[in-house]
């Protein structure tokens, strides 16, 4: 199925997808500006793209490939020219807490975001299969999306794991 001369199906796809989109943004860029940029340029690069979609496939495993990409490409192209802001700086204010009377909801608030901020200090490819693993994608569409094996895609993912844990250590300590 050529998606690209059917826009209509394509603008339908990318609609009931959206969610693709905001979440590898929001995983790329700390500003809202950069965010909306890159969402423009993920949204133009489907849009140019649909008539590498094939109907075998699932929508959701090609948008999430072409997403990715484009992230990628978008996050390199800001790093080099030093436009984007180090992700150690800033990014988010952890707060030092006394932990007597714990408020468990404030404190799941807190691991999620020290969670983040480890996952928005690891490489490209290890955020972007991070992402992934979390939005419970499967080994399969997961090494199918970032053109790696399913064994890689595991070995990678409990190294990942294991870094996340060792961040989330040092923070805490």
């Amino acid at each position: 199925m050529d998606i690209q001369n059917n826009k209509k199906e394509l603008i339908k796809l990318i609609q009931e997808n959206k969610g693709i989109v905001f979440k590898i943004c929001n995983s790329y860029c700390l500003d809202r500006e950069d965010r909306e940029d890159l969402a423009q340029e993920i949204i133009y690069q489907l849009w140019r793209s649909g008539k590498t979609f094939h109907a075998e496939q699932k929508f959701s495993t090609w948008m999430y490939r072409v997403a990715l990409n484009v992230a990628i490409s978008f996050y390199r192209k800001r790093k080099s020219a030093n436009a984007l802001v180090s992700f150690t700086e800033n990014l988010i204010d952890i707060e030092d807490n006394d932990y007597e009377n714990v408020d468990y909801e404030n404190e799941y608030e807190k691991t999620r975001k020290l969670l983040q901020k480890c996952i928005n200090e690891l490489t490209e490819l290890d955020r972007a299969l991070i992402i992934l693993f979390l939005e419970a994608k499967s080994y399969k569409d997961i090494a199918e999306i970032l053109g790696i094996t399913e064994t890689n895609v595991a070995t990678k993912i409990s190294r990942i794991k294991d870094k996340l844990k060792q961040k989330i250590l040092n923070y805490k300590n």
